[in-house]
């Protein structure tokens, strides 16, 4: 069978995946995977085209290795996207499915506002990788695979918030529920 047609994939095969693609990053560019920075660089790109002086004189960037540019990172962001879609389609395990039952069953059918609350989880999942100086992918693999305190301490506290925000969204029962 074609391991490309399959829905799921063994953790370990796709662990060893994730360890040298972070290897090679490393190798090739001096720098741990992450996918939250390209974001920030483009964002600071934007900025600076329209006001110039506010990103020139920003203390964080002074600093030449936060430079903005469009970078390296940006083909791990658009290979997360096009492997996601590639995958679901051949793997046939893809859904036209906007709002998932457990949605519904909590906060109801309404598109917008399944829309609205993926859009404002999204950017404070952003800001906090920002103020945490990395997200999962920076911190939770590229940190962890090099024993760093402080990307284990994130990772333990982002699993546990994790686990407490979907308690407090959708209750004990969870999808049982569904």
């Amino acid at each position: 069978m074609n391991v490309f047609l399959q829905k799921a994939w063994s953790p370990y095969v796709v662990g060893a995946g994730i360890g040298i693609l972070s290897w090679f990053a490393f190798a090739t560019a001096d720098h741990p995977i992450g996918i939250t920075t390209p974001f920030e660089h483009s964002a600071a790109l934007v900025i600076q085209a329209g006001v110039p002086d506010i990103i020139q004189n920003h203390a964080y960037y002074q600093n030449p290795e936060n430079t903005p540019v469009i970078g390296w990172e940006w083909m791990l962001v658009i290979g997360v996207l096009v492997g996601a879609a590639w995958s679901a389609y051949l793997s046939g395990d893809h859904t036209q499915e906007v709002v998932s039952e457990l949605w519904k069953w909590r906060f109801g059918p309404s598109i917008p506002i399944r829309l609205t609350g993926a859009f404002l989880g999204g950017a404070l999942m952003m800001i906090g990788a920002r103020l945490a100086k990395g997200c999962t992918s920076g911190h939770g693999i590229s940190g962890t695979l090099q024993l760093a305190v402080s990307s284990w301490i994130f990772v333990l506290v982002i699993f546990s918030v994790s686990a407490l925000t979907a308690f407090f969204l959708f209750g004990k029962k969870g999808r049982s529920h569904v």
